[in-house]
């Protein structure tokens, strides 16, 4: 075989072979590429369909694992290259400390972020989109504060409803704290009755989640792009001084 021959089983080889790792980055992270910001310094995380935590959920199933997730934004903590953030949500909810731990997260994480609430940010989707430095709702977009819930085998004695008592507080303090809505406020949409068919709790569409202080902002990726642009320019040149 000439060497153009070797040349071009090579090239093709390695064409396999990068076409295969993407398909498993696809496969296993539902994204195409992982935080490298070679192009970009702002990465994009969406978080899409149920948070999947301690239980896997059946296939069929629309899910967002928070161990995939948790790793990225590790990545993007550590990467220089990425100076911001943005966080798109269009979430049903899903495990509960899966949600808030996703949350801690963020919320910790050194660097500015935007989110985005776009078809919902339901139940454990409520922390998350609050979490980060800036957030947004689109107007067609909905939040339902609800209650928190255990499906399966519950143990009835008094201890397991003041541990279920525990972790909605737990969910109450950090919207509070990562928010602009008063307790109180987020209590009476939670505990809300008649506006849930056959259940207990609050749907609020777009102005009304920025109305409440739940949201900072109604606006979609224009509106989220700018902020984070603006975030990171503010950012840069406090670093800048401290550094002087």
């Amino acid at each position: 075989m000439n060497n153009d021959g070797t040349k071009k089983t090579d090239d093709t080889q390695e064409g396999q072979q990068n076409e295969s790792s993407l398909v498993q980055k696809i496969q296993q992270l539902g994204q195409s590429t992982i935080p490298q910001a070679s192009d970009s310094n702002i990465h994009v995380l969406s978080i899409i369909g149920q948070v999947e935590g301690h239980v896997q959920l059946p296939p069929q199933n629309k899910t967002t694992k928070y161990e995939h997730l948790l790793p990225q934004l590790i990545a993007v903590e550590q990467n220089p290259k990425i100076e911001g953030l943005i966080i798109l949500l269009n979430t049903v909810g899903g495990d509960v400390e899966a949600g808030l731990a996703l949350s801690e997260m963020l919320a910790s994480l050194s660097k500015p972020t935007v989110s985005v609430v776009l078809g919902g940010g339901h139940s454990i989707g409520v922390p998350i989109s609050v979490a980060t430095t800036h957030s947004f709702i689109v107007p067609t977009a909905t939040m339902t504060i609800h209650p928190i819930r255990l499906t399966g085998l519950v143990i009835g004695v008094p201890q397991t409803f003041e541990y279920m008592d525990k972790m909605q507080d737990r969910v109450i303090n950090f919207v509070v704290n990562h928010s602009n809505i008063k307790e109180e406020k987020f209590k009476e949409l939670m505990f809300a009755k008649g506006n849930l068919t056959r259940d207990i709790g609050t749907n609020i569409v777009g102005a009304q989640a920025v109305e409440y202080g739940l949201i900072d902002a109604v606006g979609g990726v224009k509106e989220a792009m700018e902020k984070l642009n603006s975030l990171i320019k503010e950012n840069n040149d406090s670093n800048k001084q401290v550094i002087q």
